[in-house]
């Protein structure tokens, strides 16, 4: 198998992953926060406002990251605009004492989707560490050329 078939593989798996992750935020979050309506506090009322974005934005950072990457196996992308465009921004993590207010299976949920952005984190530095060790070949040929034509210093 190729990796270009692996690296398919693996980017289907996290968007369905994601996918599944970002419809049980929602749910969760949208439910929280109506089933405690007037009753909750106004500490966990923030809790979980502010966890509740972190988490969706985490999931949605991600879910960007993952159909740039569709994007480009299609063929809709070149290598050099998915390079440009496909930066995955970096990790906030949760405020550990707004964890501490929520129920332990929205803590589950937004460690699993901390846990989903971080393997996303190392796929694309190790992506991109391929990208500069094959540039590197090229880069040096370049600048052989550059210094032989009096170009280059």
């Amino acid at each position: 198998m190729s990796a270009r078939n692996i690296n398919h593989e693996i980017i289907e798996d996290l968007y369905s992953e994601a996918l599944l992750l970002a419809d049980d935020a929602r749910a969760v979050f949208d439910l929280r926060i109506g089933e405690k309506g007037d009753n909750a506090s106004d500490s966990l009322k923030i809790a979980l406002s502010i966890e509740g974005l972190r988490t969706t934005t985490r999931v949605m950072h991600v879910l960007a990251w993952l159909l740039n990457q569709r994007a480009y196996l299609a063929g809709e992308l070149s290598a050099a605009q998915l390079a440009r465009h496909n930066e995955l921004p970096e990790e906030r993590s949760a405020d550990p004492a707004n964890l501490e207010a929520l129920e332990p299976e929205t803590r589950a949920l937004i460690r699993e989707s901390e846990d989903l952005h971080a393997r996303v984190a190392r796929l694309d530095r190790e992506m991109r560490r391929a990208e500069d060790h094959a540039d590197a070949p090229v880069q040096a040929m370049q600048d052989r050329l550059a210094q032989a034509f009096g170009t280059g210093g």
